[in-house]
């Protein structure tokens, strides 16, 4: 009998913290808030890539599209800023082309590290952008 009792108590106490921790951790914003500003990182690295490229359209795997077959993608903070890497590349016809970013708190372009050598004679004059072979 007194088994019984102890065994009760103790899935009702473990029952009550599951569900406790569950409703904290659904409830908790700072997560979603953190999805939001990693997403908005992404997209400027996309809208800045696109711009040092000089092409329109651009096919992307980055951590809001990913492909595992192409390669690992990261988004993460970088004091003071975020770094972003992925890979593009300008058609179905080109091969990918893995890419690094690295951008100031407010999504400005500090530095570019990528592989692709059309980009050479752009990286002559260009002090953020890094062709590596």
């Amino acid at each position: 009998m007194n088994h019984r009792v102890g065994r009760s108590l103790f899935a009702l106490v473990v029952g009550l913290g599951v569900a406790f921790y569950s409703y904290q951790w659904i409830t908790n914003p700072a997560p979603r808030a953190e999805r939001a500003l990693q997403e908005s990182a992404v997209m400027a690295s996309r809208s800045l890539l696109a711009d040092k490229t000089g092409v329109g359209t651009l096919e992307f795997v980055d951590p809001v599209a990913p492909d595992r077959k192409v390669g690992k993608v990261y988004v993460y903070r970088e004091a003071p800023g975020w770094a972003v890497s992925g890979y593009y590349r300008r058609s179905a016809e080109d091969s990918w082309h893995p890419y690094l970013i690295s951008m100031s708190e407010d999504l400005k372009l500090s530095r570019l590290k990528v592989q692709d050598t059309e980009l050479i004679d752009k990286a002559a004059s260009d002090p953020t952008l890094e062709i590596i072979r």
